[in-house]
């Protein structure tokens, strides 16, 4: 499975930006898509997750109610749309798939592809 991350940028305050991550290869074994980032000199953080089998969603507590996640099944796609961003958004963001347990959801372990990251710098 080849993972593809496109959209970052960057933008001001309060922007909105949209992040999306085609999957190719043999993506039919994925049942998870995630994003996650890394900001400099700190560790990577969960930001979201998407299942496929029902279409459940799950949010990272600094990004909830800011951030959706959605998938494409058809495109073999899943986006990220982050609004109301602010400067402590600023990070590489990486797509990931893999099959995760709900109990790990969020746990990078979880996931076994991962795309190479997209930088969105929000400026104060």
């Amino acid at each position: 499975v080849q993972l593809q991350a496109s959209g970052g940028g960057l933008v001001r305050a309060g922007d909105s930006l949209s992040l999306s991550c085609a999957a190719s290869g043999s993506s039919f074994s994925i049942s998870g898509l995630a994003w996650f980032r890394q900001a400099p000199g700190k560790e990577r953080e969960f930001v979201a997750a998407f299942r496929r089998s029902g279409g459940s969603t799950y949010y990272g507590d600094s990004v909830k109610g800011r951030f959706t996640i959605s998938g494409d099944k058809v495109k073999n796609a899943v986006y990220l749309q982050m609004n109301s961003l602010k400067p402590e958004d600023t990070a590489v963001y990486f797509c990931a798939a893999g099959r995760p347990i709900l109990s790990s959801i969020t746990k990078e372990s979880s996931y076994g592809y991962w795309g190479q990251g997209t930088l969105v710098t929000v400026s104060s």
